[in-house]
């Protein structure tokens, strides 16, 4: 008999993640549950559900220590595999570049619903909870220090967010040229300041508290309001102008 994939038909009615998606909606299934469904085959060997299983286990594994602390839920698992590359993917067994390059589509429209929300079309900023809500899932996860800011107009609506650099406040990579340059170009009134901790602590350095009130007085004489700056990390968010530190 000719060797074939296994699918989701080879499961009991019950175990199908499809028919599961259709009768209890996509919240009702897990991580691998929901995997399945976008690999839509496994391997000759195993169902996609069995292959997604043995995926997100081989990510768990990788976790460091670090990791762990930081977040004991899947939730890193799940970044692990968003951030893997389609080389990366396909050096696990059953996983080939179709795969992969699924997996990394269906996550990157995650990423990009995360990265929009509250910040879209304008919308005003009344507390540092409307900024972390949209930019804290995306910035709390990447691997490095990334610097941006949140440009607001006269009534503190959201003008657009902008890429700085990489490195925080604390890397001294940034010039307070390049910070301002963007917020000078659309004519903003004011901006919100947003790095990121790698580490998992958003607790802010001597030298962030010091580099964000340097920043405040060149705003003053910019003619540019600083608002806030917010540090992000996947262990909680810091307002430096609610802990009154500027």
């Amino acid at each position: 008999m000719q060797n074939k994939h296994l699918t989701m038909h080879d499961l009991p009615a019950d175990d199908r993640p499809y028919e599961k998606l259709l009768l209890k909606g996509a919240a009702a299934l897990s991580d691998a549950e929901l995997i399945a469904v976008i690999m839509r085959s496994g391997s000759r060997r195993e169902t996609a559900l069995g292959l997604a299983q043995r995926l997100l286990h081989a990510l768990s594994d990788q976790a460091s220590g670090a990791d762990a602390v930081r977040d004991r839920s899947d939730t890193v698992v799940l970044r692990r595999l968003r951030d893997s590359s389609v080389e990366e993917l396909t050096t696990l067994p059953g996983i080939g570049r179709v795969k992969a390059v699924q997996l990394q589509a269906a996550l990157e429209l995650g990423s990009r619903v995360s990265r929009g929300g509250y910040l879209d079309g304008r919308r005003q900023v009344r507390r540092p909870s409307d900024v972390i809500s949209d930019l804290g899932p995306d910035m709390a996860a990447l691997p490095r220090e990334e610097l941006r800011t949140v440009l607001l107009d006269v009534r503190q609506r959201v003008i657009r967010v902008c890429r700085v650099g990489e490195g925080g406040l604390s890397g001294a990579v940034i010039h307070p040229r390049d910070l301002f340059r963007e917020a000078v170009k659309a004519n903003a009134a004011a901006l919100i300041l947003a790095h990121n901790h790698p580490s998992g602590d958003a607790s802010p350095s001597a030298e962030d508290i010091e580099t964000t009130r340097k920043l405040v007085e060149i705003g003053k004489m910019m003619g540019i309001q600083v608002l806030d700056h917010l540090v992000l990390a996947a262990g909680g968010s810091v307002s430096l102008r609610e802990q009154g530190l500027i």
